[in-house]
């Protein structure tokens, strides 16, 4: 009934591509006006080098920001410290917290064996150059106690495990461990998560939208902090998050049937929709409303029926806000494994098709528009601030639109595009780039940095760098 996915599996995937062109490069390296002795990174999980689910040390190797301060080098880059994970399980000991990550097996992506020996309450010493904190939104940089261990007991956690791992102390902020080390340059990408979180639970409303007045205040306090004193740095806008796999990659009407699927069906559904035949004979609702609504199957494929609690409430009326998917509600990528499942083993209760998708599994139209309206607003933020601060800037929601365009984008020879497994840009998670999409997104940070600041920091050969992690590293 389900359409199956299936996967190309390249074994070249896993590996390192040989050959770098950057070892040809023999020209002098100059940082410009910048000065890169003591870089340090502030973000999220794209800073922490987040990949496959979690996070592991050969992740965090090939993150943005490594691969930045490893160019950096040459035009007089100073240490660039990592909190590093124990291992390349990935996440913690308490599974809970995070990890383990995936990796391809073939058919599938599938968590690795074995248990992480990174242990939340294990506290590294010193300071770290890579601040990027996994989960972190705009307002968290800012949030005295982030790293206390204790706030992770409460509920809502008031305290990031990541964090608490390497803060300087349970009541510093991740802006002020950052300013401490005194850094001659910085870069900063944060605010993804502000939307995410809601994108990620299907808008649900357990993981809210930062309001626009929150993050606006928040990153202007991060940018004008971190470039007192005229200190340089790079920033970079936001994509629009639905554009990832973890949202494109099923469809909305995966559910094939036949004519007797279909007859069945159907008349499962004619007491709703006979239900919204008499909403608007009674004016609750109008026709137009109820067009969108009605339920009706046909031979072939059809898209997974949802509940939408944007619709009119007709549940007094004992008619529940039930509508057929279109393509501008987006499925999310666990729901590949979950539509077309059993509930309680009964073949009559099919969920998405005799049984409706609930908010958590589906991002609708509504959802999408209200991520799109915040990101857009988070954006003007982050480009004033970038100009009014004198800073390079990144505009990374261009280079998500062309790795969404059927062309992709082409670098060192390679193409790179967003789909799911094979587009060689974003990891098995759906979110999270690939080792070969952070040195892409390194490279635009490198390009910007170049022509704000007159530097010639060499860009790096993304063929050089993996697309899949394979099993055992």
């Amino acid at each position: 009934m389900i359409k199956n996915f299936k996967w190309l599996f390249l074994v070249s995937l896993t590996f390192v591509a040989c050959g770098d062109d950057d070892a040809k490069v023999d020209e002098t390296v100059s940082p410009g006006t910048a000065d890169f002795s003591k870089y340090v990174a502030l973000g999220d999980s794209f800073a922490a080098g987040f990949s496959d689910n979690a996070l592991f040390k050969l992740g965090q190797e090939t993150s943005y920001p490594s691969i930045l301060a490893g160019q950096f080098e040459a035009a007089g880059g100073g240490d660039f410290t990592i909190p590093f994970m124990n291992d390349n399980i990935g996440g913690f000991t308490n599974a809970a917290l995070g990890g383990p990550r995936l990796y391809f097996n073939g058919t599938a992506p599938v968590p690795v064996s074995g248990t992480s020996t990174t242990d939340v309450s294990v506290h590294l010493s010193g300071s770290f150059s890579n601040l990027g904190v996994p989960g972190a939104k705009s307002y968290h940089l800012l949030a005295a106690g982030y790293g206390n261990i204790g706030g992770l007991g409460t509920i809502p956690p008031t305290a990031n495990p990541y964090f608490v791992r390497f803060a300087s102390s349970g009541s510093t902020t991740v802006l002020a461990d950052a300013l401490t080390q005194q850094p001659t340059f910085f870069s900063l990408w944060i605010g993804g998560n502000d939307v995410l979180g809601y994108a990620l639970s299907g808008g649900d409303g357990t993981n809210p939208i930062t309001p626009t007045a929150t993050f606006n205040a928040s990153y202007n306090a991060l940018a004008t902090q971190l470039s007192n004193g005229g200190r340089k740095g790079v920033v970079a806008n936001l994509p629009y998050v639905t554009s990832l796999p973890h949202f494109t990659t099923v469809p909305y009407n995966p559910v094939a049937l036949n004519s007797a699927q279909v007859t069945q069906l159907n008349s499962g559904y004619a007491t709703y929709n006979g239900g919204l035949a008499v909403a608007v004979a009674n004016g609750w609702i109008t026709q137009a409303e109820a067009d969108r609504r009605r339920v009706v199957f046909q031979v072939g494929a059809n898209p997974v029926i949802i509940v939408d609690s944007y619709l009119t409430d007709l549940t007094p009326y004992g008619i529940p806000s039930y509508r057929p998917a279109t393509a501008n509600d987006y499925p999310v990528l666990p729901s590949r494994t979950f539509i077309g499942t059993l509930v309680g083993g009964n073949p009559a209760m099919i969920n998405g098709v005799s049984v409706p998708l609930a908010d958590k599994w589906i991002v609708s139209k509504n959802e999408v528009d209200e991520i799109i309206a915040a990101t857009d607003a988070y954006n003007v933020t982050i480009e004033a601030a970038a100009s009014a601060n004198g800073l390079a800037y990144v505009d990374a929601k261009t280079v998500m639109s062309l790795l969404t365009s059927p062309n992709g984008v082409v670098a060192n020879g390679y193409t790179l595009k967003e789909d799911f497994v094979t587009g060689g840009a974003f990891s098995l998670d759906g979110v999270h780039p690939s080792p070969r999409g952070y040195a892409l997104i390194a490279n635009k940070f490198i390009e910007a940095i170049n022509a704000k600041y007159g530097s010639t920091i060499r860009t790096v050969n993304v063929g050089t760098y993996r697309v899949l992690f394979p099993a055992s590293l």
